[in-house]
C-alpha cells in the first residue's frame, strides 16, 4: 500500500487569519501545506507571493508544496526557493524551457513538481518525469478554489500511473488538485494518486484532523 499524503490548500483559509489557519493545519496533522501561487495571467486570478511564502515558514514546521500557475515559472523559482519552499512545481503550459527549469528547482535542494491541466494529454509530461519527483494532475481548472472534481481525469491517474512503473519511477509522487473530498478522494487513490490537495472540503470541516484521517481512508 503506497503512503497517503493530505495538503490543506492555503487558498481555502482565512486570509484575515493565517496564523491560526496554519497553525490549525500543522496541529491536524497535515503532511504538507500547499500554496498555490496565481499571476492573473495564465490563470485569471492572482494570489500570494514570496513574502506570504516567508510568513508562513516562518510559522510552522510543514512542508511547503508551492504550485505556480504563472508564465515564466523561472524567473521566480529563487525567490520562492529564499522564502521557505520545500517543492515547486510548474505547469508544462505555462514554461517554454521546462527542462532547464525542472533542473534548477532541483538543484536548489527542493523537489520538482509538473503539472498539467485537466486538457492537456498525458503524454506532454512523459520526457520530463525523471525530472520530477512528483507529477500533479489538475481535477479541475486551475486558478479558483470550490469547483467541482472532473472524473474524466481519473483515467488520466491511471495514464499516468502505468507509465511511471514502465519508465521504472514507482517512486513517482502522482497528486491530484481540485474537488477533493471523501467522495472523490477513494477514486483518485484507487487510480494511483498518493498526494491529495484538499482545500473547501478540509478548512470547512468541523474537524480538520478528521476531515484528514477521513481522505487518507479512515472512517
Amino acid at each position: 500500500m503506497r503512503k497517503i499524503f493530505v495538503e490543506p490548500s492555503l487558498l481555502s483559509a482565512d486570509f484575515g487569519a493565517i496564523a491560526q489557519e496554519v497553525a490549525r493545519v500543522e496541529a491536524a496533522g497535515a503532511d504538507a501545506l500547499h500554496i498555490d501561487i496565481m499571476d492573473g495571467h495564465f490563470v485569471p486570478n492572482f494570489s500570494l507571493g514570496p513574502r506570504v511564502v516567508a510568513a508562513v515558514r516562518r510559522s510552522c514546521r510543514l512542508f511547503l508544496d508551492v504550485h505556480l500557475m504563472i508564465y515564466n515559472p523561472f524567473e521566480y523559482i529563487e525567490p520562492f526557493v529564499k522564502a521557505g519552499a520545500n517543492r515547486i512545481t510548474i505547469h508544462v503550459e505555462a514554461a517554454e524551457n521546462i527542462e532547464e527549469t525542472l533542473r534548477y528547482i532541483r538543484s536548489c535542494n527542493v523537489e520538482s513538481g509538473l503539472a498539467i491541466s485537466p486538457e492537456t494529454s498525458v503524454s506532454m509530461l512523459e520526457r520530463y518525469l525523471p525530472l520530477c519527483d512528483l507529477a500533479l494532475l489538475m481535477t479541475v481548472e486551475p486558478g479558483f478554489g470550490g469547483q467541482s472534481f472532473l472524473p474524466e481525469v481519473l483515467e488520466k491517474i491511471e495514464t499516468l500511473r502505468g507509465l511511471a512503473s514502465q519508465m521504472h519511477m514507482e517512486g513517482l509522487k502522482i497528486q491530484v488538485d481540485g474537488g477533493i473530498d471523501d467522495k472523490t478522494a477513494p477514486l483518485c487513490i484507487q487510480a494511483g494518486a498518493d498526494v491529495l490537495v484538499s482545500g473547501t472540503y478540509l478548512f470547512s470541516a468541523p474537524d480538520m484532523k478528521v476531515a484528514i484521517d477521513r481522505l487518507r481512508g479512515g472512517k
